[in-house]
């Protein structure tokens, strides 16, 4: 089950049961199955809080995964700054609500198991999340 908050952040989400099915899609095709998937739309204040706190780190972000997984289940908090969301979208020269939804594939992705610490695995995500993008805009039409 896909679960939606708000914390410090005036935002609405509404493509909620459309998002839920895509979700559910991307995670079948890599044979998984969703657990407990919580969305936390946030602030940058308050992603930076999550990110001094629990990795130990002084820098804004758009996403923080948090895995909970026991596959082929797969489970977690993705913790979305809304603010870097906008910021990247247009430094991206892309529509808001398209660089949000690359970052929940990308959170999605991390909790099946995909890593981008390498050239390589940067390479793999992008590639993954403009093949879902790409599932969901076909879906939409």
């Amino acid at each position: 089950m896909v679960r939606y908050f708000f914390e410090d952040v005036k935002f609405q989400y509404k493509d909620r049961r459309f998002n839920n099915s895509w979700l559910k899609l991307v995670a079948e095709s890599e044979i998984c199955r969703l657990g407990d998937i919580n969305i936390i739309f946030c602030s940058d204040p308050y992603i930076l809080r999550i990110n001094l706190q629990y990795l130990g780190h002084d820098y804004f972000t758009d996403i923080i995964t948090f895995d909970y997984s026991e596959k082929p289940v797969v489970s977690g908090d993705l913790f979305i700054s809304v603010d870097s969301v906008r910021e990247n979208a247009a430094y991206y020269g892309t529509e808001f609500t398209e660089e949000l939804h690359r970052v929940i594939v990308h959170g999605l992705l991390h909790l099946i198991g995909y890593d981008d610490h390498s050239e390589e695995d940067i390479k793999t995500m992008r590639s993954k999340e403009n093949y879902y993008l790409d599932i969901r805009r076909s879906l939409a039409k």
